[in-house]
């Protein structure tokens, strides 16, 4: 990796890990390990399941289904975008022709 990683701790499920990030996304790495912790206590005060890899399973199938939800948004988004710059340039194109 390049010179602006640097190495962070960070536990998940109780367990220790060790990794390499970009300083810009240690602040973001830390966040999604207290979501998780967050999720995992959420999860198992309302589910009863085996054991913590069922409710990491969970929790990894909820975060890329907001996922997959997020990138449907933001193409809408993109598609609508795209249609008012569209707009935006006939009118200044017929504007400017004048």
């Amino acid at each position: 990796m390049s010179n602006d990683s640097i190495n962070i701790n960070v536990i998940v499920a109780d367990r220790p890990y060790r990794l390499r990030a970009k300083k810009h996304e240690e602040e973001n790495v830390r966040k999604a390990a207290r979501l998780i912790k967050e999720k995992l206590r959420e999860y198992q005060s309302a589910y009863d399941a085996k054991d913590k890899q069922d409710y990491l399973a969970m929790i990894a199938l909820m975060f890329a289904v907001d996922t997959l939800n997020y990138k449907d948004q933001n193409q809408e988004l993109d598609a609508t975008f795209k249609e008012k710059l569209t707009e935006l340039d006939a009118i200044l194109t017929e504007f400017l022709g004048k």
